[in-house]
């Protein structure tokens, strides 16, 4: 397929050396087992999460398979992904891609998340790149505590 073909697709997911590099994600038994394991969970879940749900329900699935799926869903766009304050990478899946910019109220005890706006953050990024010369600026915000369920 050409460069233009691969663009109409949405299959050009980066460049290597100035050239387009088209990765799909293809659709598989064990990619639809990893997103009902999210979809399941209903909250942000690390792979190791997902990974043991997957084993609990009999699923042949290796750990390294679910990063892989994981990580596609996050380049589809699909899922978010944050990081906790200890630095590990949790999922949640969230629908189909193409979602607007969001920030999250994660419960640390649970895993709960609410998708929450953050106007005032969106002014104070643009504001930073503008005083300090900054393009192509991106960001994430992610706010965590414990949830009205978990504080009971």
């Amino acid at each position: 397929m050409s460069i233009s073909g691969l663009l109409l697709t949405g299959t050009i997911t980066g460049t290597i050396g100035g050239m387009a590099v088209a990765n799909r994600h293809r659709n598989t038994r064990q990619s639809a087992a990893v997103q009902n394991a999210l979809v399941e969970a209903g909250g942000f879940r690390s792979a190791q999460d997902v990974y043991a749900s997957l084993r609990a329900q009999g699923e042949s699935v290796g750990l390294s398979t679910v990063y892989r799926h994981l990580q596609a869903f996050a380049d589809e766009g699909v899922v978010d992904v944050i990081h906790t304050p200890e630095g590990e990478s949790t999922y949640r899946y969230c629908g189909d891609g193409g979602q607007a910019h969001h920030h999250h109220l994660v419960c640390r005890e649970c895993g709960h998340a609410e998708e929450i706006e953050g106007r005032a953050i969106e002014r104070w990024a643009a504001t930073m790149a503008e005083k300090y010369g900054f393009t192509d600026v991106d960001h994430t915000v992610e706010v965590f505590g414990v949830c009205a369920d978990c504080s009971r």
